[in-house]
């Protein structure tokens, strides 16, 4: 069993400029331990597929004593590095952020920098201090920078970008190890150059439906692509029509009788 400065450092390393880490976001020990059956070198979870999977609302509606928890699982099931999403630290102080990621044994983790009860960004200079005040506790642990500028930023786009590059230098400097720019709504390949050449550290993108290929984030210099909470989604949808199939007095099953 590895030790968790070596887990940490191989998280590290795997995000290369070019050759980005991919992740299909996990939630639970079980999916963690399919992402790693198929073959993929770490596992992060998603708060937008953990808390409702744990009963509660995203945007730091689930107690940290349960995300936590729901981390330790992930952590115990499998033998890949884990990295955690939480959101903004739940309201939590830097020191006890860090010491509960440890604790749990995840050697990553996502901190977003809006205000979960607002939908509002943070300033700045505080978001770059809950970073650093992380980093203290958790020297070890590698830092992923949510930047919320695309959503909750205001201006244009070339406005948001902007304070996407601002925000991210910004934490870069407070020690972030990866910036994670989230853009939901589209992703345009002139822009993640953009981005990935300005802010000048590991870029992480989410990978979105109708998006760039895998492929063209990578020629873009992108170095983590994540999946956020879409195979979460992905299988409930599954699950609701095989739900709606069972309802019908049919088969879930492919290939299997439908309603009588």
């Amino acid at each position: 069993m590895s030790t968790a400065v070596e887990r940490a450092a191989r998280l590290r390393a795997l995000h290369v400029p070019g050759t980005p880490l991919v992740l299909p976001n996990a939630w639970d020990a079980a999916t963690a331990r399919a992402v790693v059956a198929a073959g993929f070198p770490a596992v992060a979870t998603a708060s937008a597929a953990m808390a409702p999977a744990l009963g509660y609302d995203d945007s730091e509606g689930t107690p940290p004593d349960e995300v936590f928890a729901a981390v330790a699982r992930i952590a115990r099931a499998v033998d890949v590095p884990v990295t955690a999403d939480v959101e903004r630290g739940y309201r939590l102080a830097a020191a006890e952020i860090g010491a509960r990621l440890v604790a749990a044994g995840a050697v990553g983790c996502n901190l977003e920098d809006s205000d979960a009860s607002t939908g509002e960004l943070v300033p700045v200079e505080e978001q770059a201090e809950l970073l650093a005040g992380v980093r203290a506790a958790a020297p070890d642990v590698v830092i992923n920078a949510r930047v919320d500028a695309f959503l909750h930023g205001s201006g244009s786009r070339e406005d948001r970008l902007a304070e996407a590059v601002r925000r991210g230098r910004a934490y870069a400097e407070a020690g972030a190890d990866c910036v994670y720019p989230l853009v939901v709504d589209r992703l345009d390949l002139a822009e993640v150059r953009k981005l990935v050449e300005a802010i000048g550290v590991p870029v992480n993108l989410a990978f979105l439906p109708g998006g760039p290929s895998l492929g063209e984030l990578a020629e873009a210099g992108v170095a983590r692509v994540s999946y956020g909470p879409g195979l979460f989604r992905v299988l409930q949808g599954h699950l609701e029509a095989a739900l709606a199939a069972i309802a019908a007095g049919g088969s879930p099953y492919p290939g299997g009788p439908g309603p009588a």
